[in-house]
């Protein structure tokens, strides 16, 4: 006999199997579109007859795909890094303090995560422009970090206010200031809700297409997006082989970040559904 929780466990993927399709289907063509022989990849048949596997390696060579990483690697890390630093005292003021205008830049916050980049990219490209800055890695990380500070303080004080204050009033009867319980009593209750909102908003400097393709010029200083966009962009051929390989090994770094943060990843947004 079967028992009770197998049987639940069976049902459970039965019915997540038509979302894991869903979500694994993109991957799996194209995966198998970057092993395809360049005569085969406009075939009909699923599976190549002979998989070429070197073709993840001729896509790198051919692509300056390397180069492109570092730089994604480089823009999202330290954007991340610099929004997350400079958010940190402002959510936590947010989160404890009550001042006046308080409602009013929580509702600022909100409204700037409506506006989508392509609103003020014109705006923006004359300001670097004006810096001398136009085709620069630091420009582009540092307009990364500004454009999410406001979604990172909105998501780490909506979490900040979870953490009870009666833990930091102890601190502060031992005679802890306020900075040294900042640090050592309430940051480390609320690293699963950093670790959440660091995830998100690497994914979003990541993932950013249209600044990126309005600041940088030289391939050097192209990030992912651009060297991907750049390979099907003004060509009057476009191997598909390539391309695909390389959309594949772009999404390899996210897919490991997040098996790598996913306990903080269940934790964090489990502190902030508790509120």
């Amino acid at each position: 006999m079967m028992s009770k929780k197998l049987k639940r466990s069976i049902i459970a993927w039965l019915l997540l199997a038509p979302l894991v399709v869903l979500v694994f289907f993109p991957f799996a063509v194209m995966f198998i579109t970057a092993i395809k022989p360049q005569t085969e990849v406009l075939s009909p048949h699923w599976w190549p007859h002979e998989p070429r596997w070197r073709n993840f390696i001729d896509m790198w060579a051919a692509t300056n795909f390397g180069q492109a990483l570092w730089n994604s690697v480089v823009v999202s890390t330290f954007a991340t890094l610099g929004a997350i630093v400079i958010s940190i005292p402002s959510a936590y003021a947010m989160s404890r303090f009550r001042f006046r205008g308080r409602e009013a830049y929580r509702q600022f916050l909100l409204i700037t995560q409506m506006l989508s980049p392509i609103v003020l990219v014109v705006g923006l490209f004359r300001v670097i422009a004006s810096f001398g800055l136009i085709d620069n890695i630091g420009a582009v990380t540092f307009v990364y970090m500004a454009f999410n500070i406001a979604f990172t303080v909105w998501m780490l004080q909506s979490y900040f206010a979870t953490v009870p204050k009666d833990l930091e009033e102890a601190a502060w009867i031992e005679g802890a200031s306020r900075f040294q319980t900042l640090v050592k009593v309430f940051l480390p209750l609320v690293t699963p809700a950093i670790a959440v909102t660091a995830i998100f908003t690497f994914i979003n400097a990541w993932n950013e297409f249209v600044i990126a393709l309005t600041l940088l010029r030289r391939q050097e200083s192209y990030t992912l997006p651009i060297q991907v966009f750049s390979l099907v962009a003004g060509r009057y051929t476009v191997e598909w082989h390539h391309v695909m390989a390389a959309t594949f090994v772009a999404t390899l770094p996210v897919a490991v970040l997040f098996a790598w943060l996913q306990r903080y990843l269940v934790r964090g947004l489990a502190l902030g559904a508790v509120k």
